[in-house]
């Protein structure tokens, strides 16, 4: 898993990719941190997380597109499903390679904390919430995105394919206002990604949140193992 960790690291560096991640994510995380804290004169970061987390419907699918479509493209993939690595441990190695770029964005985020805590009174456990609330959220989309480059050798549909997933778990809570059955409203509710982030907004660690992205993760890394050991036996 180490050495998978490694290579996938290294290799959003040897292409444009984890460039254009980061860049993209330094700028918008400095554009709202500039309009909703800087321009409004506030130390109330809610609107500058909850407004960061929309952009995650495209900066993580720009993440994990390659992820697994590009070994079935470059035809090294059956060396990686005939290699020691165990399949959880090659998907985990990628895995955690992109929740690691992920994190060198958030650096971001934790820098303009402190700037903003060398002149003001902030709240840290509200920033503290954020950014374990934005790890969490992270990995379930991250999963989400590996599971459907695993079905692909087209990063274009890969990347497609995430956004939509993404765009409809963020939005599927809002649908629960215009549903009259209530336990199906709770249910939409309860599956909403952007609904389950409100807790650690707000600096509240939720048992339930914490357990809900992590079952998501835990799911479609199971389902991406799944797909790669259909495959290796076809």
């Amino acid at each position: 898993m180490t050495a998978i960790l490694k290579r996938e690291f290294q290799s959003y560096f040897t292409s444009a990719i984890g460039y254009v991640f980061l860049g993209v994510f330094y700028f918008f995380a400095a554009l709202f941190f500039v309009s909703s804290n800087l321009a409004a004169n506030t130390t109330s970061t809610s609107t500058f997380f909850t407004t960061l987390i929309l952009t995650f419907v495209v900066l993580i699918p720009v993440l994990t597109m390659r992820l697994m479509c590009e070994e079935k493209k470059q035809r090294t993939e059956q060396l990686l499903l005939t290699s020691p690595v165990s399949l959880f441990g090659m998907v985990m190695g990628k895995f955690l390679a992109a929740l690691s770029v992920f994190a060198m964005g958030l650096a971001s985020v934790v820098l303009f904390s402190l700037t903003m805590a060398a002149f003001v009174s902030i709240d840290g456990a509200v920033i503290l919430g954020n950014l374990v609330g934005l790890l969490l959220l992270a990995s379930a989309l991250i999963s989400i995105g590996i599971f459907i480059s695993s079905l692909t050798e087209s990063q274009i549909i890969s990347a497609v394919g995430s956004i939509f997933v993404i765009l409809v778990l963020y939005l599927i809570g809002s649908f629960s206002s215009s549903v009259t059955n209530k336990i199906i409203a709770a249910i939409l509710s309860a599956l909403s990604v952007s609904s389950r982030y409100t807790n650690f907004s707000m600096g509240i660690f939720n048992l339930g949140d914490a357990v809900y992205y992590l079952s998501i993760a835990a799911i479609f890394i199971f389902l991406t193992v799944r797909v790669l050991e259909k495959r290796r036996w076809s």
